[in-house]
């Protein structure tokens, strides 16, 4: 399948028009509990464990999202968007989401 952030795949036409199709994960409280504590006191750099955590978030929203377009009949996500909020009682959860439309392509 083909996922894209353009609103169209080069080369290729699209015949078909699904509708939006969504893919969403949530990162417990501890996790953003932790990561924040961690930033307090990590200055400079980057923090690599936490970076493989917002990753591997990401990853499950969009694999999500193909699995939602594969089930409106699409074999090409096109438009795809990734939001990322803080969610749930004193922002303690992270709420990761890949929206995009579904289509058909040649």
């Amino acid at each position: 399948m083909i996922i894209t952030t353009t609103s169209s795949v080069e080369g290729r036409k699209i015949t078909e028009y699904f509708g939006i199709c969504t893919g969403e994960t949530i990162l417990g409280a501890n996790v953003i509990r932790d990561m924040f504590a961690g930033v307090r006191d990590f200055v400079g750099g980057r923090s690599g464990s936490y970076e493989k955590v917002i990753r591997a978030a990401k990853d499950t929203a969009i694999e999500d999202m193909q699995a939602h377009a594969e089930e409106l009949g699409g074999n090409a996500i096109v438009g795809v968007d990734l939001d990322y909020e803080v969610v749930g009682e004193k922002g303690s959860m992270m709420m990761v989401v890949a929206s995009g439309t579904a289509v058909r392509i040649e």
